[in-house]
C-alpha cells in the first residue's frame, strides 16, 4: 500500500505540475520530465546448425523485451526488465532443453516456463527487477540498490576475470543486455572517477554466498580498480586497468581465487577437488579510422588451473563464472571490423585456445531503418581431432531481424 500512495502521490504531483506547462505550451523545454519510461524491442532469429557429422538442426527464436522505469522521486526509481521467448525447432524437441531455457541461477527463481511441449517453448524471465535510492545531500553521493540488476565490474570488453557476479560468453551476441544478479550494492562516490562499491550477492546454497568490496580510482587518466572479497567457493583478490597508450585503447585485470572448500560438493562420491586459479586478461584495440572506420582488437586471457568442461556443447551453454572463461591455460582473440557503407558494418573474429581448438565468426549488421535492423552472423566451431571443439565441429548461421521501440 505504501508504494501505491507514493506512486499516486507522485502522478498527481505531475499532474498539477503540468497545469502551467499546458498553459505556457509554445516555450519549449518547460514541460516537466514524464515519472515513467517504456521501451524495449522485439526480434525474430533462425539457427541453423550444420554439424560435420550427424544430422543438422533448425530453430527458430521470437524474443521480446520491455524496460521499464518509474520514478517516484529525483532520489527513488524502481527498474523493471522482462524478456519474453518463444522457442520452437529441433533443439526444442530435445529431452531437458526446457529445463535448460528455465534455469535461473539467481537467488530469486524469476524465470517460467509457460509452455514447455515437444518442439515449443514458451519462457519469460525478468533480469531487471531492482530499487535504487539515492541520497548524501546535494550531489546524491550515497547509492543503494536492491533487486537483480547487472553489476559490471569488467574494464576489459572481452574476457572480464574482476566480473565476478555477472560473467557472460563471448559467443552469445543475441543477449546484449548481459545477465544480471540478485544483490544488495552500496556505492559511495568519492570524487572525479573515484569511488567504492560495496555488494552482497545471496545464493540459494548459503556456502555458495558472495560478497565484495571495489575501490575504482584514476590516476593520470588512467582508470584503476581493486576488488576483494568471497565469490562462490572462492576468496578472490584483482586489480583492473584501462587507459591510452599512443593512441590504443589498453585494458587488463587479473584475479585470484583461493578456494574456501577442499571439494564440491561436500561429502559426495563424486565431489571434485577445489584448486587455487589466476586469471588474467591483457586487451587492446586501435581505430584506423577513414571512410571505412577500420577498427582491430585483440585479447589474451591466462587460467592458471582451467576446469575443463564435459563437452562443448556444455561450455558454450552452462552459465560461466569469472574461473571458467576458458577451458585452456592460454587463450587468444582477434577481430577486424569495417563499415561496408553507412549504414552498415562487417566485423571477423577468431579465437584460438591452447587444445588445438579455434573458433572464427563473421557478423554484418545492417540498419534498415531508425528503428529496424538486420543481422547475419556465421560461426564455425573446429580443431584438432583430439580438441574439445575439434571432437564435434560444427557450423552455425544465424539471420535475425529486430525492431525497436
Amino acid at each position: 500500500m505504501r508504494k501505491r500512495v507514493s506512486g499516486l502521490s507522485v502522478l498527481c504531483g505531475l499532474a498539477v505540475l503540468s497545469l502551467p506547462a499546458f498553459a505556457s505550451a509554445a516555450i519549449p523545454g518547460l514541460a516537466p520530465e514524464k515519472a515513467w519510461d517504456l521501451g524495449g524491442y522485439v526480434k525474430y532469429m533462425a539457427t541453423a546448425t550444420l554439424p560435420d557429422e550427424g544430422g543438422s538442426a533448425l530453430d527458430h527464436l521470437v524474443h521480446q523485451r520491455f524496460n521499464f522505469e518509474y520514478r517516484f522521486s529525483d532520489t527513488l526509481r524502481v527498474n523493471l526488465a522482462m524478456r519474453n521467448r518463444v522457442l520452437a525447432g529441433d533443439s526444442a524437441e530435445q529431452s531437458g532443453y526446457g529445463d535448460l531455457v528455465g534455469l535461473d541461477p539467481g537467488y530469486w527463481d524469476l524465470t517460467h516456463n509457460w509452455l514447455d511441449k515437444t518442439g515449443v517453448i514458451g519462457t519469460s524471465s525478468f533480469d531487471r527487477a531492482y530499487l535504487d535510492y539515492r541520497f548524501g545531500g546535494d550531489n546524491k553521493d550515497w547509492q543503494l540498490r536492491l533487486g537483480r540488476s547487472r553489476i559490471n565490474w569488467g574494464m576489459a570488453t572481452l574476457f572480464n576475470p574482476n566480473d565476478l557476479f555477472n560473467s557472460y560468453s563471448i559467443f552469445d551476441f543475441d543477449y546484449e543486455e548481459r545477465p544480471g544478479a540478485d544483490a544488495l550494492i552500496l556505492s559511495r562516490k568519492l570524487g572525479f572517477a573515484s569511488q567504492i562499491d560495496l555488494v552482497y550477492n545471496p545464493a540459494k546454497e548459503s556456502q555458495l554466498d558472495s560478497y565484495a568490496g571495489r575501490y575504482l580510482f584514476n590516476l593520470s587518466g588512467w582508470d584503476g580498480q581493486v576488488l576483494a572479497g568471497k565469490s562462490h567457493l572462492d576468496h578472490v583478490f584483482g586489480f583492473g586497468f584501462a587507459g591510452d597508450l599512443s593512441g590504443a585503447g589498453v585494458r587488463g585485470e587479473i584475479t585470484h581465487f583461493e578456494p574456501t572448500e577442499s571439494h564440491w560438493p561436500q561429502q559426495t562420491p563424486d565431489a571434485l577437488p577445489l584448486q587455487r586459479a589466476t586469471v588474467a586478461t591483457l586487451e587492446s584495440d586501435y581505430s584506423f579510422g577513414g571512410r571505412r572506420n577500420w577498427m582491430g582488437r585483440a585479447a589474451a586471457l591466462y587460467i592458471s588451473h582451467p576446469q575443463p568442461p564435459d563437452s562443448a556443447l556444455a561450455f558454450l551453454n552452462l552459465p560461466l563464472t569469472a574461473r571458467t572463461l576458458s577451458f585452456t591455460r592460454w587463450t587468444g582473440y582477434g577481430d577486424i571490423g569495417f563499415d561496408i557503407t553507412p549504414l552498415s558494418r562487417f566485423t571477423l573474429t577468431a579465437t584460438a585456445y591452447q587444445d588445438g581448438s579455434y573458433f572464427i565468426g563473421a557478423n554484418a549488421s545492417y540498419s534498415l531503418a531508425n528503428d529496424w535492423q538486420l543481422l547475419g552472423v556465421l560461426q564455425r566451431f573446429d580443431g584438432r581431432n583430439d580438441s574439445l571443439f575439434g571432437d564435434t565441429p560444427s557450423t552455425l548461421l544465424f539471420a535475425q531481424v529486430k525492431w525497436s521501440f
